[in-house]
């Protein structure tokens, strides 16, 4: 699939994270509105990071938000390389339980992600090669919410993500993809290049390029 429709490309990073910002911000107060909850996946990277530090600048009602993660590296609890060690005070967080182990902490997962389906919003980046996730070119993109990862091309190469299925479980998905490194991979994605990126972001997900990633 190419580029969704909703496609939009901003100056730069921070231009980037303040749109994402802005999205997540309205995204979350639509869904208290409407359900009492907001239901979020993040993404790992440095990209969505930045969105989330802005967040966490911002009046939000913290003890409505459920937050989940799109995937994990499977190192102990407290390393810095866990995406689960940004938090947001007051909010409920449901950390992939990687220190376990690939299979055990993809089945406990995908026990916890069931209870909780649809989401409201889930954030994709998106890596050099296009892999978003962990789920990489090449690999097999298994069925069911939660998958163990044995081969990641960058260690460390053991970790848990979540399926293409449980990515689009959601009533938004939400893709932030900045810096030159990406625009090869962008290009392919345009082109309508056979990418875990591709088949993971729906026709009707909301896109966010800077300038770089277009170049």
């Amino acid at each position: 699939m190419m580029l969704p429709l909703d496609t939009r490309v901003l100056a730069d990073a921070q231009a980037v994270a303040e749109q994402a910002c802005a999205l997540i911000s309205v995204a979350a107060a639509q869904a208290i509105a409407e359900r009492g909850v907001f239901r979020i996946v993040l993404a790992g990277g440095t990209t969505p990071q930045r969105a989330y530090a802005l967040l966490a600048t911002t009046a939000q009602d913290w003890a409505r938000w459920q937050v989940f993660w799109g995937d994990e590296r499977c190192v102990p609890v407290a390393d810095p390389q866990r995406n689960s060690q940004w938090r947001w005070s007051g909010a409920q967080h449901f950390p992939i339980p990687s220190e376990l182990g690939a299979q055990i902490a993809a089945t406990q997962y995908a026990q916890t992600v069931a209870q909780y389906l649809p989401f409201d919003l889930v954030l994709l980046g998106m890596g050099e090669d296009g892999h978003t996730a962990s789920l990489f070119p090449g690999a097999d993109l298994a069925q069911g919410l939660s998958v163990a990862v044995y081969h990641a091309p960058k260690p460390p190469v053991e970790r848990v993500s979540l399926t293409i299925e449980a990515l689009q479980a959601c009533r938004q998905q939400l893709v932030l993809v900045t810096g030159a490194g990406k625009a090869q991979a962008v290009a392919a994605w345009r082109a309508g290049a056979t990418l875990p990126i591709a088949a993971a972001v729906r026709a009707d997900a909301w896109v966010l390029l800077d300038q770089a990633a277009t170049c």
